[in-house]
């Protein structure tokens, strides 16, 4: 991906360097692969996420600082680059349609770190927080999303994911979120998740649709990009988490959708370049 040269955001915090400073979340071993696998992406979920961590708290931590290695430095240059470039494509598109644009923050920690949904740790993968509007990533996830889950890792990949929860962002702007979580109200576990699904699945969307405006405008994309975007797609899809973590998969309680939706409504983002395609909720019900 071409990045370099290009705006990079304000709106970004940078808490790699800071670890302990708050309750330890025993996010690691088997239990940490477990939360990272079945919320890898855990836009709306977020509170879920938080709910699960807090019950697994241990005690005050030391807060210690430590310097940026160079790599992490860069990654931090790479990571404000993307977040400036879904701020203006998704400016954009707002003004197209005559709304009112405002830009979520995100979040770097290493670690742990606390949000309005709760503690959150790298097991937790990266997320959207509506409660405070903001993304956490922790990036060693991206290490684990190659080794761990198959994907073939790259910028691109990263780029994904984070527009990815970009989307999450602009649901909550849209009201799409609060008018999903009312649907759920009083239907059945599984009809709960379809409509999860269908959060997640337009936020795929979202992540193709700024992929199409952001290569229109800065023409970022390089050979192998968009296969990278479709493998850590296919890599989270619920079924593909589920053969790996029990052996089986349970279609009822898929919250996030198979890898071939996920794969399909990136592509159909990216293609279409059209906002009004990406209504999941009508088509998967």
């Amino acid at each position: 991906m071409k990045w370099i040269g290009r705006r990079q955001s304000d709106n970004v915090d940078d808490r790699r360097g800071m670890s302990g400073g708050g309750k330890a979340i025993l996010g690691g071993g088997a239990l940490g692969i477990i939360i990272l696998l079945l919320n890898a992406f855990g836009g709306e979920n977020g509170q879920m996420i938080g709910n699960i961590l807090q019950q697994t708290q241990g005690q005050a931590a030391p807060t210690e600082e430590r310097a940026l290695t160079p790599e992490e430095v860069k990654e931090g240059e790479f990571v404000k680059t993307l977040l400036a470039d879904n701020e203006d494509v998704w400016t954009k598109i707002f003004q197209e349609n005559n709304l009112t644009f405002e830009a979520a923050r995100l979040q770097l920690f290493s670690g742990q770190t606390q949000t309005a949904c709760g503690g959150a740790s790298s097991a937790s993968g990266p997320f959207y927080c509506p409660g405070d509007r903001i993304i956490y990533m922790d990036m060693s996830f991206f290490e684990e999303l190659r080794t761990k889950f198959g994907a073939e890792g790259g910028d691109f990949a990263v780029a994904y994911v984070l527009a990815h929860e970009y989307g999450h962002h602009i649901q909550t702007l849209l009201g799409t979120s609060e008018k999903m979580r009312r649907a759920q109200e009083g239907k059945s576990e599984a009809e709960a998740n379809k409509l999860s699904v269908a959060l997640e699945l337009q936020a795929d969307f979202y992540a193709g649709l700024w992929t199409h405006y952001n290569e229109q405008q800065n023409a970022m994309l390089e050979p192998g990009d968009i296969e990278e975007a479709l493998s850590a797609a296919n890599a989270v899809g619920d079924d593909a988490i589920q053969k790996k973590m029990q052996g089986q998969v349970v279609p009822d309680s898929f919250t996030h959708g198979t890898s071939e939706q996920r794969m399909y409504w990136f592509s159909r983002g990216f293609k279409t370049g059209d906002i009004r395609q990406g209504n999941t909720f009508a088509e998967l019900n």
